[in-house]
């Protein structure tokens, strides 16, 4: 007998459903190997303009780095054969594949990575993640314009087959920075003849396991394996179409009807439902490093008061966010670095709740119970229904404990994004999900340069503290100054609000499909997908 909770469901979307039959319908007849649900509609498939998991798994399928990630979601030679490692752990010599090829045919070469890493750093492309190479040998003063003599970087190509990176430091986790999708090569002869037009199905030379074969605008993404791929014969899926579903009500219904085979958004699970479809076959959750919390505008008063900050924080019920709104396993969190960032890090305890001090600071910062405080905006996106939830949650939570009134302001995604990197909001939600291994993936984001603070807020001693880390070889020093840093970070300066930390989703039918498997990077490459045997809509009738 069907349990009452999915029987309503399946009564309450009928609408959601037949709006995901019509989309169906005007799909061409051919069906995909691979039905992907990804979440919000890809917003750039070039690597430069890139920060979201949603476009990153498009754009690691389209083209491939010196390293690549595995179905573990550990990082394993993709362009290269493995890096060699000079004694003094700062220079790394890459020697590419000679079989590795562009779509075109061409070889890709260490001039293609030289180029295309030049074209990331430059100050006009105004990359987000510029940042993440800072890393390498002068790779930051170029990106600030501080030196103009891209020579001067930290970045060699004495040979067609062999590329030389020296970084400022040694870095422990370089190989897996280096499978991330910054660093994925594009082909720049055929992004000079064309502009933006390169990017577009027809167009696009990749070199990766799939080429672009379509793009349709709010239907989907038809991805089809790459004959020139190095590794073409390991990859199983010959076609994929990637649904840029971010309704939860019409992702489940497409999946539950055998539209869709495999849907990895955990923004897509219908929070209403969690419990119940928690028990069921098909659904697969993990803890792996992300997290959510809340940025403060410390450009804009009076959240430039660290005092207002650390107020808001202290009256967070996050054991009622987790259990109330989100339910799906989610810890309740007090630092920005999640649990396995990094071998035996351990974070800072962060500002546990504590009523009576928040009101103490903030009559202190010129606000006794709350008189005079400003209507507090909390911007969030509409593409998550936890989202609202959630900012109804807080709402609650700072008029009834500091007598804030709070309003409410929802934006479409991209102009959510947009908001946030002009940090034109009061505060705002937010989310991180690690790059890579490490606790320096979730800190680095707020050092002043980088394009992923969007706070406003810049400390000299901060950025000093991360730049230290980076250059500390013993790794039980390191920890020690990352964590002094984020402590400053979410207790001392209090510039971000963690709340809680995420668990991965993946729906799938684990007896039909194989290659699927929860990690800590939350990385699941299509490449690594095949059938073990056909799911019900590709079986003969």
């Amino acid at each position: 007998m069907a349990s009452p909770l999915l029987s309503r469901l399946s009564r309450a979307l009928t609408a959601a459903c037949l709006l995901a039959a019509a989309a169906c319908s005007q799909r061409a007849t051919a069906p995909a190997d691979l039905v992907f649900i990804n979440g919000a509609e890809v917003g750039s498939i070039d690597p430069s303009q890139v920060s979201s998991q949603v476009d990153g798994r498009v754009v690691t399928s389209l083209f491939e780095g010196l390293m690549r990630y595995n179905a573990q979601g550990r990082a394993e030679p993709g362009v290269s054969t493995g890096p060699t490692l000079s004694p003094d752990g700062r220079t790394y010599t890459f020697p590419l594949r000679a079989n590795a090829r562009w779509s075109n045919g061409e070889p890709v070469t260490s001039q293609d990575f030289l180029r295309s890493w030049h074209r990331f750093l430059l100050p006009a492309t105004a990359a987000d993640y510029a940042s993440i190479f800072y890393c390498i040998k002068n790779a930051e003063p170029f990106n600030t314009g501080k030196i103009t003599d891209f020579t001067q970087v930290g970045i060699q190509a004495p040979d067609p087959l062999t590329l030389v990176v020296t970084l400022e430091n040694p870095v422990p986790y370089f190989n897996d920075l280096v499978a991330f999708m910054a660093f994925c090569p594009i082909h720049l002869p055929s992004l000079e003849a064309l502009g933006a037009a390169y990017f577009k199905p027809g167009h696009l030379v990749g070199n990766g396991p799939y080429q672009l074969q379509e793009w349709r605008l709010n239907d989907r993404i038809r991805l089809a394996r790459s004959p020139t791929y190095w590794d073409a014969p390991n990859v199983a899926m010959a076609t994929v179409d990637v649904l840029p579903i971010d309704n939860p009500a019409t992702a489940v219904n497409l999946f539950l009807t055998n539209g869709a085979d495999l849907m990895m958004d955990k923004g897509l699970i219908p929070n209403a439902l969690a419990d119940e479809l928690r028990k069921k076959p098909y659904f697969h959750h993990k803890p792996f490093l992300a997290t959510w919390f809340i940025r403060f505008n410390a450009l804009r008063k009076p959240y430039d008061d660290p005092r207002v900050r650390q107020a808001l924080t202290l009256v967070l019920d996050r054991d009622r966010i987790v259990n109330a709104v989100t339910r799906l396993g989610e810890v309740p969190a007090f630092s920005i670095t999640p649990p396995g960032a990094g071998d035996n890090y351990q974070p800072p305890a962060g500002l546990a709740p504590d009523i009576a001090l928040a009101k103490k600071l903030l009559a202190e910062a010129g606000f006794p119970q709350g008189r005079g405080f400003p209507v507090l905006n909390f911007l969030y996106p509409n593409k998550f229904p936890s989202d609202r939830g959630i900012a109804v949650e807080l709402q609650s939570m700072w008029q009834r404990h500091l007598g804030i009134t709070v309003a409410l302001t929802s934006q479409e995604y991209k102009t959510y994004l947009d908001s946030q990197k002009k940090v034109d909001y009061d505060v705002s939600r937010s989310s991180w999900v690690g790059d890579y291994n490490d606790p320096n993936t979730f800190l680095d984001m707020f050092l002043t340069t980088s394009g992923n603070n969007r706070t406003g807020w810049a400390s000299a001693a901060y950025d000093h503290l991360i730049a230290q880390a980076a250059s500390e070889a013993d790794p039980t020093k390191r920890y020690a100054i990352l964590r002094q840093a984020e402590t400053q970070l979410i207790e001392t300066e209090c510039v971000i609000a963690p709340v809680y930390h995420y668990v991965g989703v993946q729906f799938y039918q684990p007896d039909l499909l194989g290659g699927v498997e929860a990690n800590l990077t939350d990385e699941h490459p299509l490449r690594c997908l095949f059938w073990k045997k056909p799911p019900p809509r590709l079986q003969a009738p």
